[in-house]
């Protein structure tokens, strides 16, 4: 089962450098993420996300592949890669991988331009670490579906960070 978890930052920078850390500290071992993707709002409204895996270009390359496979075996490789990949491209397009775009825009609504909203879908963690990891950085907590002991254990250490800065 995973958690999601929703932090805004005052910026898109200081987003990218947790989510930065973040996936360091999945490499250490200490997270397991499903998605970490970050929010923005324009100051027009418009909310623009920053996803780590871009489905079409995948999509587009695994496409290529296999058109020029089949392209090969039916002596027009050349037609089969633009088929592969216009359909690899739209498979990709449709394809909605980790947390659901949807409800990222949604959710994004009710931040302030101009800010970040960092959303990590976890499936594992060690807590104690990670919290220790990511505290410094400080944020809000928007939405989390932990229960309600370890969301208040997130909002503290993050305030802590606040209140030390004098914020």
């Amino acid at each position: 089962m995973s958690d999601l978890i929703v932090i805004v930052y005052p910026s898109e920078a200081k987003a990218e450098e947790v989510r930065t850390r973040v996936l360091e500290l999945q490499k250490e071992y200490l997270i397991k993420l499903g998605d970490a993707v970050i929010a923005t709002k324009t100051d027009a409204g418009k909310i623009k996300l920053n996803q780590l895996v871009n489905t079409t270009a995948a999509g587009a390359v695994s496409g290529s592949f296999w058109g020029l496979l089949i392209g090969v075996l039916f002596l027009n490789p050349l037609v089969g890669v633009a088929i592969g990949a216009a359909s690899g491209a739209l498979g990709g397009v449709l394809t909605d991988v980790g947390i659901n775009d949807d409800f990222m825009k949604n959710l994004a609504a009710s931040i302030q331009p101009g800010n970040g909203a960092l959303f990590l879908l976890v499936q594992e963690m060690t807590a104690d670490k990670v919290l220790k990891e990511i505290s410094g950085f400080g944020g809000v907590v928007l939405k989390t579906s932990l229960d309600e002991t370890k969301e208040q254990v997130l909002r503290d250490a993050l305030q802590q960070h606040a209140v030390a800065q004098g914020t």
